[in-house]
């Protein structure tokens, strides 16, 4: 029997690129739910904002913070699980830095290049608010970080390549979604791979879907059977994600993705 796993992206994914709203995917999402397909939410948001969407949703499934920077499974999920160590309910995997080490690189590299950049460690809860139309409760779970700063580039596009090519100088990575992130040697498909191993000791036949809408989803949908690339809110695809395998959905975040996961679930049992 074939177990399908989805791995998706949230926001501009599952979540509307403006209003955060998850509403046009729901008819999926229920489907899903009847069918018990988990749905493992693999975000550059933290733990504690994750946390607010898997209660709305009632999702009981593992996730993936900040990137790929930690991996939280419920206590007792998998049978065959390795422990790192436990926080609240979950057993914690974290792959990525910790989050004062990557303000201290990001402080330094502005100091001493004198580029004009603000991470959210610089801004308060209504700043944070103000610039990505977050309510202002989730701007303050947004700043609740753990292994990851996202950032902005106060004078527009000036010096862009010079500031990404000395945050890998420094011996860390950057990546894009909605804003640029400084982060450790972490992603989210080096997160997948791990998290769908486990998976796999637990289940046969796993075929995992994976959604996303921006570059920083490329590692995920790399590492899925089949990868679906949702348009942005201007109907445009990432152009820097070219896989040959790439399914666009047709429609922007949520509409796209209720499309897809529908048609993929059908088409997979189909092949049965």
């Amino acid at each position: 029997m074939t177990n399908i796993i989805i791995i998706t992206d949230l926001d501009g994914t599952l979540l509307h690129p403006a209003s955060y709203s998850f509403g046009d995917a729901i008819p999926a999402l229920e489907e899903v739910h009847e069918a018990n397909i988990p749905v493992v939410l693999c975000s550059s948001k933290t733990k504690a904002e994750i946390e607010v969407y898997r209660r709305r949703m009632n999702n009981y499934d593992p996730f993936i913070s900040e990137n790929g920077g930690g991996i939280f499974i419920p206590d007792g999920y998998f049978v065959n699980r390795v422990q790192d160590r436990n926080a609240d309910e979950y057993t914690v995997t974290i792959l990525g830095k910790p989050y004062s080490v990557i303000r201290g690189v990001f402080h330094d590299l502005r100091d001493r290049t004198g580029i004009r950049v603000k991470g959210f460690g610089d801004m308060t809860p209504e700043d944070v608010a103000l610039l990505t139309g977050m309510q202002l409760s989730d701007a303050v779970l947004s700043k609740e970080r753990d292994f990851d700063e996202p950032f902005i580039f106060e004078e527009g596009e000036v010096r862009i390549s010079e500031f990404l090519n000395a945050i890998e100088f420094a011996g860390l990575h950057w990546t894009q979604g909605r804003f640029y992130h400084i982060l450790g040697d972490n992603d989210k498909g080096k997160a997948v791979k791990i998290l769908m191993d486990y998976y796999k000791r637990d289940q046969e036949g796993v075929v995992t879907i994976g959604l996303g809408d921006s570059f920083n989803d490329l590692p995920l949908l790399q590492n899925v059977d089949y990868p679906v690339l949702v348009q942005k809110e201007d109907g445009s695809y990432e152009e820097k994600i070219r896989l040959q395998n790439i399914i666009r959905a047709d429609g922007i975040g949520p509409v796209g993705w209720n499309r897809e996961v529908i048609n993929l679930i059908r088409r997979i049992r189909q092949n049965e």
